[in-house]
């Protein structure tokens, strides 16, 4: 690590909003190895981010120079169907008066985290960053990406109007240790690893898969994901927003098998084409990235996989 950046960081206070969560973890755990000392995680029940009086009362309590914006109310195709009305306002009340107040309160610079469901239903591949604008997201998926594609909308007002610096970063789909199994929210990764070990477990040799299987997607490894996050916390300082991956795609039913291999399957994949795909493809340009701030995947897909199933298997004490 250079000396520059530990010494940056630890001048700093910031807060990492979702800190508990999924990337959050791997982002406070990056800051802390990048040394920075004072690193706050609200909890939502003390602060509830959805109201206005909690964010007042975090900012005036922890006096930030950064806030890192990582919470959100998030779930795979189905949770997205069931809740979309909840997925629109809560994940666009935290964002939009978590900036606001964040401005209100002189705070230097706010680190937005959007969502790769904001790009158009058929961006062209790869999805560059000013394809954003050039149609609508998916249906399945889209009240929660429009909320949060708002914060790339008020990033740039702010920055206009009141000099404000704020970024605004899109990662694609994550993945790796941490992630969430609850088979009701649950994404197409980690659903598919406790798919195949509890076929297994129940001595099942067939696995049942949403869709088609011909969607494809890109997937990041989430310790690359944050590193990502904080190399442009660190350097990052204008509008245009910019992608964070690895820059692959690789179909469903090419992630069903391998996943099924690596976890011990040995049974046959069908797949239940009533339900939906999602969007019909999704892989980033990631040149930006490199371009601005240095950031380069690291993790090969095989290898996350790996380390996630070697987590899984011990957390939840299972074997192939």
């Amino acid at each position: 690590m250079e000396a520059d950046q530990r010494n940056d960081w630890q001048d700093q206070r910031v807060i990492v909003t979702g800190g508990g969560g999924f990337l959050g973890r791997a982002v406070v755990d990056l800051l802390n190895q990048r040394g920075c000392c004072e690193v706050f995680v609200p909890r939502s029940q003390e602060y509830d981010l959805r109201k206005q009086e909690a964010i007042q009362r975090l900012l005036n309590e922890t006096r930030p120079d950064m806030v890192i914006h990582l919470a959100a109310m998030v779930g795979g195709i189905g949770a997205n169907q069931e809740n979309p009305g909840k997925f629109f306002y809560d994940n666009l009340m935290m964002g939009v008066q978590l900036m606001e107040e964040a401005r209100v309160h002189g705070v230097k610079k706010f680190v937005a985290v959007g969502s790769i469901c904001a790009y158009p239903k058929f961006t062209p591949l790869p999805f560059k960053e000013e394809d954003l604008w050039s149609g609508y997201p998916e249906e399945t998926n889209a009240p929660y990406g429009l909320a949060k594609k708002m914060l790339l909308v008020q990033s740039q007002a702010y920055r206009q109007q009141y000099g404000f610096n704020a970024i605004y970063l899109l990662p694609v789909n994550l993945y790796g240790p941490h992630d969430n199994f609850d088979p009701r929210v649950s994404h197409v990764i980690p659903a598919l690893i406790k798919k195949c070990f509890d076929a297994q477990l129940k001595g099942e040799d067939i696995l049942c898969v949403w869709g088609t299987g011909r969607a494809t997607r890109e997937f990041l490894y989430v310790d690359d994901a944050a590193e990502g996050v904080v190399l442009a916390s660190e350097k990052y300082n204008k509008s245009e927003p910019v992608n964070i991956g690895a820059g692959f795609e690789i179909s469903i039913k090419d992630l069903a098998e391998m996943i099924a291999r690596l976890t011990g399957f040995k049974g046959r994949i069908i797949w239940d084409t009533s339900k939906p795909d999602g969007q019909p493809r999704r892989c980033l340009d990631v040149a930006r990235a490199k371009q601005e701030f240095g950031f380069t995947a690291r993790t090969t897909l095989e290898q996350g996989l790996r380390k996630t199933i070697a987590w899984y298997q011990k957390e939840f004490k299972v074997n192939g």
